[in-house]
């Protein structure tokens, strides 16, 4: 935990050095909290959309309520244990649900953030010609969008030609067998996740989801940004969302605290914001982000008989051979 820790305590000092704690005081007495509630309830919507994404990408092989529940878990996980563990936490909990390996389960999260990384990117780099007004922008852009394409056909090019890659990496594991150990369980159930992509109908309905996913984020952030900003327009939240996004991506202590504020708070500044203000939008999102998944995954937790201390000691004791699960 120490570096995402000395990440997090870095963004930290830096937001608070340039910070006025008076005006950071009086922008969160002054926020609009009426726009504030409605963001509230665009998250709501926000985590059934993000259901239905993870559903469809697990080719409806959990019912949504099973889903919405160990979303929420996950989410919870993320926000008490460093480096995004809850991806873990929740393919753990969905596989024992549902009776599907956990290296299945896990490689349909794969999926859910590789598209996550590609609607940020996508998002930050046709915002960034208008926030920035620079001509190298959209050429940018372009890059970035080929580079996620380009993963994605990878995961396509792997999903179509199972039987080849699974002969390839025997062949690879007589040469070394330490490969059969670390690989020779997970792999056939990464596959049965991958599967997901050889059915082009099923997967451009995720995509579609995901996108509906994002519009409904882009109305959640500005919602947010307006109760603290009245002058902002549509792109000030769509813009910050996006390079929220890839900022939490970086490693820092649980729930990207520091890493998420700085982040916000150097997008608006972009756009000729008060860092003080910005800092209240931030930590406004934060907490609210906190108590809904928080009380959601808390209720998840109470209905599979789980604590957070049995589910961390369950996902620190994980072993191929406990968590593969035929289906």
């Amino acid at each position: 935990m120490l570096p995402g820790m000395a990440v997090s305590l870095i963004c930290l000092v830096i937001l608070f050095y340039f910070a006025d704690i008076r005006k950071l005081g009086e922008a969160l007495r002054l926020a609009n909290y009426r726009l504030v509630t409605l963001a509230v309830i665009a998250t709501l919507v926000w985590l059934s959309v993000r259901g239905i994404v993870w559903r469809t990408l697990l080719q409806e092989q959990a019912s949504f309520y099973q889903i919405f529940l160990t979303l929420n878990e996950g989410y919870l996980l993320n926000n008490v244990l460093p480096f995004r563990l809850g991806e873990l936490g929740r393919a753990y909990l969905l596989g024992r649900k549902v009776n599907l390996s956990f290296f299945q389960v896990l490689s349909s999260i794969i999926i859910e953030r590789s598209l996550d990384v590609a609607m940020a990117v996508g998002i930050v780099f046709c915002t960034l010609p208008f926030v920035v007004g620079a001509d190298w922008a959209g050429r940018a852009a372009l890059a970035a969008g080929g580079m996620v394409m380009l993963v994605f056909i990878v995961l396509f090019l792997v999903a179509r030609n199972r039987l080849k890659v699974m002969a390839i990496f025997e062949n690879l594991t007589r040469r070394w067998p330490w490969l059969l150990r670390l690989g020779g369980k997970a792999l056939p159930a990464l596959f049965d996740g991958l599967e997901v992509l050889n059915n082009p109908r099923r997967f451009i309905a995720a995509v579609g989801w995901m996108a509906g996913n994002w519009l409904v984020a882009i109305v959640q952030y500005n919602l947010y940004v307006a109760a603290f900003f009245p002058q902002s327009e549509w792109l000030w939240g769509a813009f910050g969302l996006g390079v929220v996004a890839l900022g939490v991506a970086a490693p820092s202590s649980p729930g990207s605290v520091g890493v998420l504020e700085l982040a916000l708070v150097g997008g608006l500044s972009l756009f000729g914001a008060d860092p003080s203000t910005a800092l209240g939008c931030a930590i406004t999102i934060h907490f609210f982000q906190y108590l809904s998944t928080g009380l959601l995954g808390a209720y998840g937790l109470s209905q599979d008989g789980e604590t957070l201390g049995s589910l961390y000691r369950s996902i620190r004791n994980l072993r191929s051979n406990d968590i593969q699960k035929e289906p």
